[in-house]
């Protein structure tokens, strides 16, 4: 069991991301119940019982989930993420970030202040500001939407839990 389950809330809230283990201890002791299986879905096979993972459970109960989830820190890998993989500055593939305002003239290391950047753009620039070089950036760089950090660390989102994320944002 090395995949994971999507958790909603009681409302069908998303709260996070669990194991299938996880999922399953809920499901057995009647915590949760299962929403959306895949096609083939893995079975976990004891000697009194087999257990059909689902791809997402939800709580029986409600539970407090923060109103304002905390926005995740800026990273590299987040940053990429955010703006598809694509430079800021030339729209070619991206292999790092850059910060808008440099650090060196005051910039902070923030959602709001980095871009994905291609290491030729990146160097071309170094720690001058976009109207010294005419450059103007095609997008506002923003945080993500909080919701969004129970999946920061999946390339592809499951299709099955399209629905219930989508209601999230």
């Amino acid at each position: 069991m090395t995949g994971r389950v999507l958790l909603l809330n009681a409302t069908f809230e998303p709260l996070a991301l669990v194991t299938e283990r996880r999922a399953v201890i809920l499901l057995l002791s009647g915590r949760a119940e299962a929403i959306a299986q895949h096609e083939h879905p893995p079975v976990v096979h004891a000697p009194s019982l087999e257990v059909t993972i689902p791809a997402i459970v939800r709580l029986s109960h409600m539970v407090a989930a923060p109103r304002r989830m905390r926005t995740p820190p800026p990273t590299r890998r987040g940053v990429l993420r955010r703006d598809g993989g694509r430079c800021a500055y030339c729209s070619g593939s991206a292999d790092t970030i850059d910060h808008v305002i440099p650090k060196s003239r005051g910039g902070e290391h923030s959602w709001t202040n980095l871009v994905a950047a291609c290491k030729q753009d990146n160097l071309k620039k170094g720690d001058r500001l976009l109207s010294e070089l005419g450059w103007s950036l095609p997008f506002t760089p923003k945080a993500p939407h909080a919701r969004s950090s129970v999946l920061r660390h999946l390339i592809e989102v499951d299709p099955l839990w399209e629905p219930y994320l989508a209601n999230a944002s």
